[in-house]
């Protein structure tokens, strides 16, 4: 998914350089940036960090940004790190940072304002996403049906859903009356699930066979 977004917007170096190899994280507002670059040199190479400071008092506003190398290496710092940090992927450097702070502090940092806590993947589009939706009002849950005018192949299935931490099982099923696709998916987690529906419905596999994800009722209460 990755590959197929890079080729669409061009250069593959620059959508690491916006989106993939910096993070953005909560610290202490004692931190310096030595010490931001010592809590995170264990998850990879990191090419710089910075401190976002208060332009009136050059007092640290207890948020900083962490560049890695790599986009893996940015990945396992947000999977891995303490949750404290609240570590996520920085917008691009041509938004605003103080744009990105007011979404980061909505979305991340003040939860218990929202319809719903998910804690996977706080990225600000999946963020956003997440407040828009909850007007809605969609019953959500850990489980997921997939349907397909194509029938599926039960491993490249697998290997496109599991794109999302926490899947735990896929079943292919086939109707021999249409030929069509039909599959159960099951995530660990609503919030794997709501991400899962969020990125792949519409998602076109293989080019030009549109997949429709929508909810399935797994017996928890979905208020959760």
């Amino acid at each position: 998914v990755f590959i197929a977004q890079s080729r669409a917007s061009g250069s593959h170096r620059d959508l690491e350089d916006e989106e993939l190899t910096r993070i953005f994280v909560m610290i202490p507002k004692t931190y310096t940036e030595e010490d931001l670059r010592e809590k995170f040199k264990m998850y990879g190479d990191i090419e710089y960090c910075s401190i976002i400071k208060n332009k009136t008092t050059g007092e640290s506003k207890g948020l900083g940004y962490v560049r890695y190398l790599k986009p893996s290496q940015a990945a396992l710092a947000i999977e891995e790190c303490d949750r404290s940090y609240r570590a996520i992927l920085a917008e691009p450097k041509n938004k605003s940072s103080e744009s990105f702070e007011h979404d980061y502090y909505s979305n991340v940092m003040r939860p218990e304002l929202r319809g719903n806590t998910l804690p996977f993947c706080m990225q600000p589009e999946y963020c956003s996403f997440e407040k828009a939706e909850t007007r809605i009002q969609e019953p959500v849950s850990k489980r997921l049906s997939v349907v397909s005018r194509l029938p599926f192949i039960q491993e490249q299935l697998f290997a496109l859903f599991d794109l999302v931490p926490g899947l735990e099982y896929c079943d292919v099923q086939r109707d021999p009356h249409t030929n069509s696709g039909y599959a159960v998916i099951q995530y660990s987690t609503a919030a794997s699930a709501i991400y899962a529906k969020y990125k792949l419905h519409g998602f076109e596999y293989p080019p030009g066979n549109r997949l429709t994800v929508i909810f399935l009722e797994d017996g928890n209460d979905s208020s959760e």
